[in-house]
């Protein structure tokens, strides 16, 4: 039976028996590929890794490790008086790993304890919310800075906890609305507010970050892809906004969602998705009565 040697890997010549007559087989995304016609033979099997005996080797075929957290002790001693089978303590081997508890603890700054408590709240929301690695990552560094200057002394750890993810999320562009991220970390938006204001003011200027507010361009097809509408509907609403905007529209200190809604609301009356205002303002979060006041007032400007 005739074979092809590829790579250290054998294909029997059976599996290609419908293959074209010169075959070119090479491996991409784990299948064996013919280059000729483009036919998939079969899928690559893993073979057995080689043995790694430097560090470079060691470096270049690992696969997988452990990721220990850059802070505290990585191990910690717990109040439970039960050993590793459920088997209860002694008095002396309880009073022993008491005793070596509070050594521990002792060991322990005030920084290591708030980032104990708050990175795992960091990962957890971020998880929640669907918000991507990296901004998360952005979020942990904002809060790095937080807690070793010291600011959440006298304040809300949890409040500072929300506004840095805010805060990345902002920073990145990402089409989250403050309402929504309020009502999923269960906090009041004032306490947002407060503690957002204290990180625009000494936390984002040393890290060198930008914060950006949320446009209404991106609300429009935030928004858009929420009412389930065509993009081109999304295209003439943003077409709206633009042109309402060159006519003088004034949108200084009036909400982003309002603007995007109206037009939403427009593009979609004008054409063959037709949405009624409470949808709109509900998807929106904002009132029918806003919805309406921030038509008119695009309306005028498109004439």
């Amino acid at each position: 039976m005739k074979r092809i040697r590829n790579n250290r890997f054998e294909i029997i010549d059976e599996l290609f028996e419908d293959c074209c007559t010169n075959p070119k087989i090479e491996i991409r995304d784990g299948n064996y590929v013919c280059l000729s016609c483009g036919m998939i033979i079969t899928r690559r099997l893993v073979e057995n890794e080689m043995r790694a005996f430097t560090a470079d080797e060691i470096s270049k075929r690992r696969r997988t490790e452990i990721t220990w957290r850059t802070f505290g002790p990585r191990t910690i001693i717990s109040k439970n008086k039960r050993d590793i089978r459920g088997n209860k303590l002694n008095a002396d081997t309880n009073a022993l790993f008491s005793r070596l508890a509070k050594i521990q603890k002792s060991f322990v700054n005030s920084i290591e304890r708030n980032f104990h408590d708050a990175h795992p709240k960091l990962q957890m929301l971020s998880s929640k919310m669907g918000i991507p690695d990296f901004i998360r990552d952005t979020a942990k560094k904002i809060y790095t800075v937080i807690a070793k200057r010291k600011l959440t002394m006298g304040r809300s750890i949890e409040g500072f906890i929300v506004a840095s993810l805010y805060a990345a999320i902002r920073i990145h562009e990402f089409p989250l609305l403050m309402e929504e991220v309020c009502e999923i970390c269960m906090i009041p938006r004032k306490t947002v507010h407060h503690h957002l204001a204290i990180i625009l003011k000494k936390v984002l200027s040393d890290l060198k970050l930008k914060y950006k507010p949320i446009t209404a361009e991106q609300l429009v097809f935030r928004f858009g892809n929420d009412l389930g509408l065509p993009m081109e509907t999304q295209k003439k609403a943003i077409n709206m906004l633009v042109e309402a905007s060159k006519n003088g529209l004034l949108r200084t200190g009036k909400d982003p969602k309002g603007l995007a809604a109206s037009v939403i609301y427009m593009a979609a009356k004008a054409g063959n998705h037709r949405k009624t205002q409470a949808e709109v303002s509900e998807i929106a979060k904002v009132t029918e009565v806003t919805l309406r006041s921030r038509s008119k007032q695009i309306k005028s400007k498109l004439q």
